[in-house]
């Protein structure tokens, strides 16, 4: 199992749709995160992207600097960078980060945020932009001579100086809930990754891109993108969850409606439907919760309980097939040590994830404590 966090590279909080406890977009902030998120053994993290937020490679060149272990899921977004120079901005940083680097495809799902980054193509003809981008991404940065002529693009005797550390290329991951979406998914990712719906929801979404996957003659891993909100009582837990969304009034969420109304994203559909953006029975399946959704676009549900509910649900997703939780809470810093102090020696967890039972266990004089007691 390997479970990755979350840079909040537009700004953090600990109550949404407020200025209230709200934490400023600033390196020094992030470096935070990373290096904590690096010492207590998660995988990676997930750098977001979008005109909301700081630029994710630029973000991901500092951090590696910081940091020794943690890998970076970095996005491209075909259509605002050609291929070419998309591959050696890949090789060169899974180079200078020694293989750190996973990539994050994001087709983008809001025509208004894309027209202003001069994009215009329809739903559909983003994914096909991206199945063309992904083919000459990947066959650059496989070594190879590329020639390439298709209806978005043309590249003509294309070809990378600089091998990346990860070979053939570093690991794709890529979501996408339409059909269009699983077709380019089925063709291209290393790991597919949904929002957090209902289990049954996902194992539906598993099984289409799993069956297309083999008709392509691939095997594909799968990811969840998920919220968590665990405490040491399945009482204080919700109690918080409650609290993260008790400055919202009907005014920020009918802001948030409009903004969501004007996406073409199925997968933001789907999590809009979880919650319809009413306040009420927000609990949409055992511990997953939609309030994050009330106001936050993307990923919009939490996992909110106990150690032991949440960790049961988590291996629930992973008995589907799920082997990649990219996880986040409010704020990011304090719960990325609530997370990995609650929940890791409950799962599964990777080797690296695994070494943090190392750096939270110390020894003091020749005696074993946990740091968390000593603090």
């Amino acid at each position: 199992m390997e479970i990755l966090w979350f840079i909040p590279s537009s700004g953090d909080t600990r109550y949404l749709g407020t200025t209230k406890g709200a934490r400023q977009a600033e390196y020094s902030y992030f470096r935070q995160i990373a290096q904590a998120t690096d010492r207590l053994g998660y995988t990676g993290v997930l750098i977001p992207t979008g005109n909301f937020c700081e630029d994710p490679w630029i973000l991901a060149s500092a951090l590696a600097a910081d940091t020794e272990r943690l890998k970076f899921l970095v996005a491209v977004r075909p259509g605002l960078t050609l291929p070419s120079v998309a591959a050696r901005m890949t090789s060169t940083l899974d180079r200078v980060s020694n293989g750190r680097v996973m990539i994050n495809v994001v087709a983008g799902g809001d025509p208004v945020e894309l027209a202003g980054d001069g994009i215009f193509l329809d739903h559909d003809g983003r994914y096909e932009a991206t199945d063309e981008f992904l083919t000459v991404w990947k066959g650059l940065l496989k070594g190879e001579d590329v020639d390439f002529s298709g209806k978005h693009l043309k590249v003509v005797g294309g070809n990378l100086l600089f091998p990346p550390v990860q070979q053939p290329h570093p690991p794709v991951y890529f979501g996408g809930s339409s059909p269009a979406g699983h077709a380019v998914a089925a063709k291209h990712t290393d790991v597919y990754i949904t929002w957090g719906e209902p289990p049954a929801e996902v194992e539906k979404k598993i099984k289409e891109v799993r069956s297309l996957a083999e008709k392509e003659g691939r095997t594909v891993r799968f990811g969840i993108r998920l919220h968590v909100i665990v405490r040491e009582t399945e009482k204080e837990a919700w109690e918080a969850a409650d609290k993260l969304i008790k400055h919202l009034d009907s005014d920020t969420i009918e802001a948030a409606q409009r903004g969501r109304d004007r996406m073409d994203s199925v997968g933001q559909k789907r999590m809009t439907d979880l919650h319809g953006f009413e306040r009420e029975d927000l609990e949409i399946s055992p511990n997953l919760w939609a309030g994050i959704g009330l106001v936050r676009g993307g990923a919009g549900t939490a996992l909110v309980g106990d150690p032991i509910q949440v960790s049961d649900r988590i291996k629930e997703y992973a008995d589907l097939g799920i082997d990649t939780f990219v996880l986040s809470g409010y704020p990011h810093l304090e719960e990325a040590y609530r997370t990995a102090e609650l929940l890791f020696p409950l799962l599964p967890v990777n080797e690296s994830s695994a070494d943090s039972k190392k750096n939270i266990v110390g020894s003091v004089y020749g005696k074993s404590y946990s740091a968390f007691s000593l603090l």
